[in-house]
Protein backbone atom coordinates (compact mmCIF):
# COMPACT_ATOMS: atom_id res chain seq x y z
CA UNK A 1 0.00 0.00 0.00
CA UNK A 2 0.79 3.83 -0.96
CA UNK A 3 -0.72 5.36 1.92
CA UNK A 4 -1.95 4.05 5.78
CA UNK A 5 -5.91 5.66 4.74
CA UNK A 6 -6.77 7.62 2.15
CA UNK A 7 -7.81 10.16 5.24
CA UNK A 8 -3.93 10.24 6.63
CA UNK A 9 -1.62 8.68 4.34
CA UNK A 10 1.18 8.83 7.00
CA UNK A 11 4.13 8.75 4.77
CA UNK A 12 5.46 11.27 2.29
CA UNK A 13 3.27 10.93 -0.22
CA UNK A 14 -0.51 11.58 -1.45
CA UNK A 15 -2.50 12.44 -4.51
CA UNK A 16 -5.69 11.65 -6.06
CA UNK A 17 -7.73 8.60 -6.44
CA UNK A 18 -9.60 7.26 -9.69
CA UNK A 19 -11.19 5.10 -8.08
CA UNK A 20 -15.24 4.79 -9.69
CA UNK A 21 -17.85 6.55 -8.02
CA UNK A 22 -19.54 3.34 -6.68
CA UNK A 23 -22.26 4.87 -4.22
CA UNK A 24 -23.07 7.23 -6.87
CA UNK A 25 -23.35 4.71 -9.67
CA UNK A 26 -25.84 2.39 -7.67
CA UNK A 27 -27.96 5.82 -6.58
CA UNK A 28 -28.61 6.23 -10.52
CA UNK A 29 -30.98 2.55 -10.09
CA UNK A 30 -33.39 4.35 -7.47
CA UNK A 31 -33.02 8.10 -9.72
CA UNK A 32 -33.70 5.95 -13.05
CA UNK A 33 -36.53 3.33 -11.59
CA UNK A 34 -37.49 4.75 -8.28
CA UNK A 35 -39.61 1.55 -7.22
CA UNK A 36 -36.83 -1.02 -8.02
CA UNK A 37 -36.85 -3.07 -5.57
CA UNK A 38 -33.17 -5.68 -6.62
CA UNK A 39 -30.11 -5.12 -8.45
CA UNK A 40 -27.66 -7.86 -9.91
CA UNK A 41 -24.41 -7.19 -9.59
CA UNK A 42 -22.33 -9.70 -12.27
CA UNK A 43 -18.18 -10.00 -10.66
CA UNK A 44 -15.24 -12.00 -11.41
CA UNK A 45 -14.65 -13.65 -8.36
CA UNK A 46 -11.06 -13.81 -9.42
CA UNK A 47 -10.42 -9.44 -9.53
CA UNK A 48 -9.71 -8.02 -6.18
CA UNK A 49 -10.80 -4.36 -7.62
CA UNK A 50 -14.05 -5.94 -8.25
CA UNK A 51 -14.79 -7.23 -4.68
CA UNK A 52 -14.21 -3.86 -3.32
CA UNK A 53 -16.58 -2.54 -5.64
CA UNK A 54 -18.93 -4.82 -5.14
CA UNK A 55 -18.74 -4.41 -0.79
CA UNK A 56 -18.91 -0.53 -1.48
CA UNK A 57 -22.20 -1.52 -3.92
CA UNK A 58 -23.51 -3.55 -1.26
CA UNK A 59 -23.16 -1.14 1.37
CA UNK A 60 -25.04 1.86 -0.57
CA UNK A 61 -27.64 -0.66 -1.97
CA UNK A 62 -28.35 -1.55 1.76
CA UNK A 63 -29.00 2.54 2.06
CA UNK A 64 -30.97 2.62 -0.59
CA UNK A 65 -33.56 -0.24 0.87
CA UNK A 66 -32.11 -1.86 -2.42
CA UNK A 67 -31.46 -6.20 -1.97
CA UNK A 68 -28.74 -7.37 -4.26
CA UNK A 69 -28.19 -10.30 -6.15
CA UNK A 70 -24.83 -11.64 -7.14
CA UNK A 71 -23.92 -13.46 -10.06
CA UNK A 72 -20.11 -14.57 -9.63
CA UNK A 73 -18.18 -15.61 -12.82
CA UNK A 74 -14.80 -17.10 -13.37
CA UNK A 75 -14.14 -16.51 -17.32
CA UNK A 76 -16.11 -14.50 -20.00
CA UNK A 77 -17.96 -17.70 -20.98
CA UNK A 78 -19.68 -17.97 -18.29
CA UNK A 79 -20.74 -13.97 -18.12
CA UNK A 80 -23.55 -14.76 -20.88
CA UNK A 81 -25.25 -17.18 -18.83
CA UNK A 82 -25.09 -15.07 -15.65
CA UNK A 83 -26.42 -11.94 -17.33
CA UNK A 84 -29.61 -13.95 -18.71
CA UNK A 85 -30.41 -15.34 -15.02
CA UNK A 86 -30.05 -11.88 -13.30
CA UNK A 87 -31.93 -10.49 -15.41
CA UNK A 88 -35.41 -12.01 -14.87
CA UNK A 89 -34.79 -11.57 -11.32
CA UNK A 90 -33.78 -8.29 -10.86
CA UNK A 91 -34.75 -4.57 -12.06
CA UNK A 92 -31.53 -3.25 -13.08
CA UNK A 93 -27.80 -4.70 -13.28
CA UNK A 94 -24.79 -2.98 -12.76
CA UNK A 95 -21.27 -4.13 -13.66
CA UNK A 96 -18.37 -2.81 -11.91
CA UNK A 97 -15.33 -1.90 -13.53
CA UNK A 98 -14.53 -5.99 -13.95
CA UNK A 99 -12.08 -6.68 -16.75
CA UNK A 100 -13.54 -10.37 -17.70
CA UNK A 101 -16.87 -8.69 -17.82
CA UNK A 102 -16.37 -5.57 -19.20
CA UNK A 103 -14.96 -8.24 -22.13
CA UNK A 104 -17.58 -9.44 -22.54
CA UNK A 105 -20.38 -6.35 -22.04
CA UNK A 106 -22.25 -7.12 -24.84
CA UNK A 107 -23.93 -10.01 -23.73
CA UNK A 108 -24.88 -8.38 -20.88
CA UNK A 109 -26.16 -5.37 -22.61
CA UNK A 110 -28.38 -7.74 -24.24
CA UNK A 111 -29.74 -9.40 -21.80
CA UNK A 112 -30.63 -6.62 -19.63
CA UNK A 113 -32.64 -4.76 -23.25
CA UNK A 114 -34.39 -8.12 -23.55
CA UNK A 115 -35.66 -7.94 -20.27
CA UNK A 116 -35.97 -4.44 -20.89
CA UNK A 117 -33.94 -3.76 -17.65
CA UNK A 118 -31.38 -0.76 -16.91
CA UNK A 119 -27.63 -1.48 -16.97
CA UNK A 120 -25.36 0.63 -14.90
CA UNK A 121 -21.65 0.76 -15.34
CA UNK A 122 -18.57 1.42 -13.76
CA UNK A 123 -17.26 3.48 -16.27
CA UNK A 124 -18.03 5.73 -19.66
CA UNK A 125 -16.67 3.14 -22.67
CA UNK A 126 -19.46 0.94 -20.97
CA UNK A 127 -22.09 3.57 -21.51
CA UNK A 128 -20.54 3.93 -25.42
CA UNK A 129 -21.45 -0.42 -25.75
CA UNK A 130 -24.88 -0.06 -24.92
CA UNK A 131 -25.06 -0.08 -20.63
CA UNK A 132 -27.90 2.86 -19.76
CA UNK A 133 -25.57 5.46 -18.27
CA UNK A 134 -22.83 6.02 -15.36
CA UNK A 135 -20.91 8.90 -12.75
CA UNK A 136 -17.19 8.80 -14.05
CA UNK A 137 -14.17 9.78 -13.73
CA UNK A 138 -13.36 13.11 -15.88
CA UNK A 139 -9.10 12.20 -15.97
CA UNK A 140 -8.68 15.70 -17.40
CA UNK A 141 -10.50 17.29 -14.27
CA UNK A 142 -8.90 14.40 -12.14
CA UNK A 143 -5.12 15.79 -13.47
CA UNK A 144 -5.81 19.27 -12.36
CA UNK A 145 -7.15 18.35 -9.21
CA UNK A 146 -3.91 16.43 -8.59
CA UNK A 147 -2.09 19.51 -9.92
CA UNK A 148 -3.41 21.77 -7.33
CA UNK A 149 -3.33 18.97 -4.44
CA UNK A 150 0.80 19.90 -5.67
CA UNK A 151 0.82 23.45 -5.30
CA UNK A 152 -0.65 23.18 -1.36
CA UNK A 153 2.32 21.11 -1.14
CA UNK A 154 5.20 23.00 -3.09
CA UNK A 155 3.96 26.79 -2.69
CA UNK A 156 1.79 26.28 0.51
CA UNK A 157 4.01 24.21 2.82
CA UNK A 158 1.32 21.56 3.21
CA UNK A 159 2.55 17.67 4.45
CA UNK A 160 1.87 15.11 1.99
CA UNK A 161 2.04 13.09 5.24
CA UNK A 162 -1.48 14.73 6.52
CA UNK A 163 -2.83 15.67 3.04
CA UNK A 164 -5.65 13.48 2.49
CA UNK A 165 -5.65 11.26 -0.50
CA UNK A 166 -8.83 13.29 -2.67
CA UNK A 167 -11.56 11.88 -4.80
CA UNK A 168 -12.99 13.62 -7.82
CA UNK A 169 -14.91 16.28 -6.70
CA UNK A 170 -17.67 16.63 -9.69
CA UNK A 171 -17.92 13.15 -11.41
CA UNK A 172 -19.48 13.32 -15.36
CA UNK A 173 -22.59 11.59 -15.79
CA UNK A 174 -22.92 10.08 -19.22
CA UNK A 175 -25.78 8.39 -20.57
CA UNK A 176 -27.05 6.45 -23.31
CA UNK A 177 -29.37 7.83 -25.27
CA UNK A 178 -30.19 5.05 -27.69
CA UNK A 179 -30.33 2.35 -24.60
CA UNK A 180 -32.69 5.28 -22.96
CA UNK A 181 -35.07 5.22 -25.99
CA UNK A 182 -35.05 1.20 -26.30
CA UNK A 183 -35.70 0.95 -22.32
CA UNK A 184 -38.91 3.46 -22.99
CA UNK A 185 -37.50 5.16 -20.23
CA UNK A 186 -37.36 8.82 -19.46
CA UNK A 187 -34.57 10.76 -17.22
CA UNK A 188 -35.55 12.81 -14.29
CA UNK A 189 -34.84 16.53 -15.08
CA UNK A 190 -32.57 16.52 -12.40
CA UNK A 191 -30.39 14.14 -14.65
CA UNK A 192 -31.33 15.21 -17.43
CA UNK A 193 -30.04 18.58 -16.81
CA UNK A 194 -26.38 17.57 -16.08
CA UNK A 195 -26.02 14.19 -18.31
CA UNK A 196 -23.43 13.84 -21.14
CA UNK A 197 -25.14 11.86 -23.77
CA UNK A 198 -24.17 9.44 -26.12
CA UNK A 199 -26.31 7.74 -28.79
Amino acid sequence: ELVESNEAPGYNVTGTTDMNPVAKQIDLVKQVIPDAHKVGIIYSSGEVNSQVQVKLAKAEAKKQGLEVVEKTITNTAEVQQAAQDLASKVDAIYVPTDNTVVSALASVVQAAEDAKIPLIAGEANSVAQGALATYGIDYSKLGYQTGEMAIRILKEGAEPASLPVEAQKDYELTVNTTTLKALGLELPASLKDRAVTIE
